[in-house]
């Protein structure tokens, strides 16, 4: 069932701002979810992380996968670029963490993840969940990678997922700028919104996942 949408304040009058301003409450629920907390209090060992990017690596693969199908698309054309493409980097980060691990994992939040992203039928909606990931990791994810390092002392080995060829603020800037261009109407930036939305929830489900695994995951 579609989520509605939460009432977007008069100052969010562009799509960029209504997609930050509209999920606001559900990042938030995301990011207070206990593997999340655990892992930036550093708490979390190498097998907690490296089930965590099995997890992320079912995600990108969709995600990528429906991007460079779509990349025609005019919404998605506005913000597909291989640079960030995250699914190498993954694979390099889990040769650090657990090389000798297979690249699959039974994760039926995961699985749900992908489907969503694979039944998606409108630019918009596929818009909504590059968004969430790659914006994520342009700005929260730099702080996971910057405590991973300190944490395992790796020295930035293993921490490819965080590294962009890009200057993040600036890349930002212009990627939200690109989302406003595109001049959506109220209608089409409310669905937007709200699959926003279920992109955090998505991911609140898997971090809810990880978080049953904690007592085997804490350092």
């Amino acid at each position: 069932m579609p989520i509605s949408a939460q009432p977007t304040p008069e100052a969010a009058t562009s799509l960029s701002a209504a997609m930050r301003v509209g999920s606001a409450d559900d990042h938030e629920a995301a990011e207070q979810a206990s593997f999340v907390a655990e892992l930036l209090d550093g708490n979390v060992n190498a097998r907690g992380y490296a089930d965590y990017l099995l997890r992320l690596r079912m995600v990108y693969a969709a995600i990528e996968d429906a991007v460079r199908a779509r990349r025609d698309d005019q919404l998605v054309a506005a913000v597909y670029d291989p640079a960030l493409e995250r699914l190498a980097a993954i694979d390099a980060d889990l040769d650090h963490w657990a090389p000798d691990a297979l690249r699959v994992v039974e994760s039926p939040a995961a699985q749900a993840y992908c489907d969503r992203v694979a039944g998606l039928t409108w630019g918009g909606d596929l818009l909504a969940h590059h968004y969430t990931r790659y914006l994520g990791d342009l700005s929260g994810g730099q702080a996971i990678g910057r405590i991973l390092d300190r944490t395992f002392g790796l020295d930035g080995a293993g921490l490819a997922l965080y590294e962009f060829p890009v200057r993040t603020k600036p890349y930002k800037d212009d990627y939200r700028a690109r989302l406003d261009g595109l001049g959506l109407d109220a209608h089409d930036v409310n669905r937007v919104v709200d699959e926003v939305r279920t992109a955090f929830r998505l991911n609140q489900a898997l971090f809810a996942e990880l978080g049953e695994n904690l007592p085997g995951y804490r350092r």
